[in-house]
């Protein structure tokens, strides 16, 4: 049971973050459909991505950067002007960083 635990405490930061990418890749799709810069509006998702792969293998420090990144990503598009926009683009990258972190802490221990 507990190894069962420590393979969801593992996946969970990890599937979470890679469907918070597909979501912030979908107003990339709009961009293009409305006839925008299609590239530009996947730097945030790129950003993601990147930090993911770091994360993956450096809990400790991606954790800490998705922590960072979430209170930017709060300041830089504004998010703390409207509460759902806050739940929906800021507080999962932040959940996320926690995510990692808990991670690392709970494997730390156990080795």
């Amino acid at each position: 049971m507990k190894e069962k635990s420590f393979k969801m405490i593992y996946w969970v930061p990890r599937i979470f973050c890679i469907l918070f990418i597909l979501f912030t890749g979908l107003f990339a799709f709009e961009e293009q459909v409305f006839g925008g810069a299609f590239f530009i509006h996947l730097i945030p998702t790129a950003i993601l991505f990147i930090i993911l792969v770091i994360s993956w293998k450096f809990e400790l420090v991606g954790g800490t950067i998705f922590i960072i990144l979430g209170i930017i990503w709060t300041f830089f598009y504004s998010t703390f002007e409207n509460m759902l926009s806050f739940l929906l683009l800021s507080l999962p990258i932040i959940l996320i960083g926690f995510l990692f972190l808990w991670n690392y802490l709970i494997h730390k221990e156990t080795n």
